[in-house]
């Protein structure tokens, strides 16, 4: 098998476990916007998050990326030193965190509350740190899943999180509250139980975290507490950069759900904030194919990068998934006078006057995934410090388009600044990746595609009203063009005759 069908062989074993994971998650959605009907407490449930995942890169040190890096930089035989110091450092900062978030809990309570009730956001806060510290702690687990080879025991551990997390959730938030009424002599059993209560979300978190870590025993016991100085001295000085990046990456992607209530307190910026929590997750079908990508690209990218014609397999790969996202983008846009319903009812459509910023999220995401996808240059060139420059340049937009538009334009200013934050880090990555690391990109193709697939959802929602059967005959159309155009490039994989 070819380098590229070896890719995308994996990334759809990866691909259809992150489907079905976030299909469950998203199925979830509809569940939580009709027993929390207020978007202001849905906003609390986005709030914690957004800030989850700024934490996520905080604990992951970025040491994911510096582990696949270093595991092909080492001899066969000194691998599993790689995998203890990686761990080593995951494991460090994942203590240093737990102590500090559980020391000032009030304090962090406090700032993310905004008035609201302190002890309840305590509670929260908590719950997070034990998730989150679990999380960092699964991270260089996963990777070596990876590394092996074994993307079927990497979908089974994420499904197994996902159905446990949805599954706690339905009994926690549904389930209790039907034995209480049915049964009522299982009151006395529940009398701990506080109906309404959101963080019951975040407790099924935490068991499905939890899960996740025991069912990575196998992995973290091969763990060998052997700290080597200079080996882990070489790690942080590759993956320092990576760590900035990645906090710059996320104020990108989450500043303005961060800090959305406090560029605009007042009661309809709560609301607000719950409208465009909840439609975003519409969007976040896109957003899984990145996530799909990623976890077949990088270590695919890494163990490729010796190979002669590498750098023409890394643009192939770049036709196929612009090609798949702008289908994505355009499929979802098509559909929304379906999916809408995931979020908002017509008795309860609150949540639906949101709808319009759809399209321009899902362009974020084709952007976004375009950017991961071009990061491949600095990783495998050892020049990690772009990745600062780049990801640096996006968070200062961010921030200050977020200052300026949120508190005036609400959640439109808010995707407005990260469209122009992805812009801007997609030409620079594509600019100093092709003087450091050329790559040679169909740009003028792949610009074409971005074109026709922001033309194509624009026509969808403005146009045709969100039609239902207008805007899946645009869909066909354009995919059928697509698959009478890029035949030649289509055919050889699905018939497998030859090496690409």
């Amino acid at each position: 098998m070819s380098g590229v069908k070896k890719f995308i062989s994996d990334t759809v074993i990866y691909g259809l476990s992150t489907i079905v994971s976030r299909v469950l998650n998203f199925l979830l959605t509809p569940f939580i916007v009709r027993q929390f009907p207020n978007p202001s407490i849905f906003g609390t449930f986005t709030l914690m998050y957004a800030w989850s995942s700024f934490v996520n890169a905080l604990l992951a040190f970025g040491m994911e990326t510096t582990y696949f890096r270093f595991i092909h930089k080492v001899e066969p035989q000194d691998k599993q030193k790689v995998f203890n110091n990686s761990f080593i450092v995951i494991l460090f900062t994942s203590i240093i965190f737990l102590i500090t978030v559980l020391t000032f809990t009030d304090s962090i309570a406090s700032w993310l509350s905004d008035g609201m009730d302190v002890h309840e956001y305590a509670m929260y806060v908590k719950y997070f740190a034990f998730i989150l510290a679990a999380d960092a702690l699964a991270i260089i687990p996963f990777a070596k899943v990876r590394e092996n080879g074994r993307p079927f025991r990497y979908a089974i551990i994420k499904l197994v999180n996902i159905v446990t997390y949805v599954s706690t959730s339905l009994v926690l938030i549904a389930g209790v509250p039907m034995l209480i009424e049915y049964f009522p002599s299982t009151i006395t059993f529940f009398s701990w139980y506080q109906n309404g209560w959101i963080g019951y979300i975040f407790v099924a978190n935490l068991i499905a975290s939890a899960v996740t870590l025991i069912m990575l025993l196998p992995e973290i016991s091969t763990f060998k507490f052997k700290p080597e100085r200079k080996l882990i001295s070489q790690m942080v000085h590759y993956s320092w950069p990576i760590i900035l990046a990645n906090i710059s990456f996320i104020i990108n992607e989450n500043y303005d759900k961060m800090f959305f209530t406090k560029l605009n307190p007042s009661t309809q910026g709560q609301t607000d904030f719950g409208v465009y929590g909840a439609v975003s997750k519409i969007a976040i079908f896109l957003n899984l194919f990145i996530t799909a990508f990623r976890l077949g690209a990088e270590p695919f990218f890494f163990s490729y990068a010796k190979e002669e014609n590498a750098k023409s397999v890394y643009a192939r790969i770049m036709e196929y998934f612009v090609i798949a996202m702008v289908i994505g983008m355009v499929a979802i846009s098509a559909n929304l006078d379906w999916l809408k319903y995931f979020v908002g009812s017509d008795e309860s459509p609150l949540y639906w006057t949101g709808l319009f910023i759809v399209p321009f999220i899902l362009f974020n995401f084709v952007l976004l995934g375009i950017y991961s996808n071009l990061s491949i240059w600095y990783k495998l060139s050892d020049q990690t410090r772009y990745a600062l420059y780049i990801s640096a340049v996006g968070a200062v937009s961010t921030i200050v388009l977020c200052y300026y538009l949120i508190p005036e334009y609400s959640y439109v200013g808010a995707v407005f600044a990260t469209t122009v934050a992805y812009i801007l880090m997609v030409g620079l990555s594509y600019f100093w990746g092709q003087k450091k690391y050329p790559i040679p990109y169909k740009t003028v193709k792949i610009l074409a595609y971005l074109l026709i697939g922001v033309v194509l959802s624009w026509v969808c929602y403005a146009v045709l009203n969100s039609n239902f059967w207008l805007c899946n005959l645009v869909l066909i159309a354009f995919v059928g063009a697509v698959i009478y155009s890029e035949r030649k490039m289509i055919l050889p994989i699905l018939k497998r005759r030859k090496s690409i």
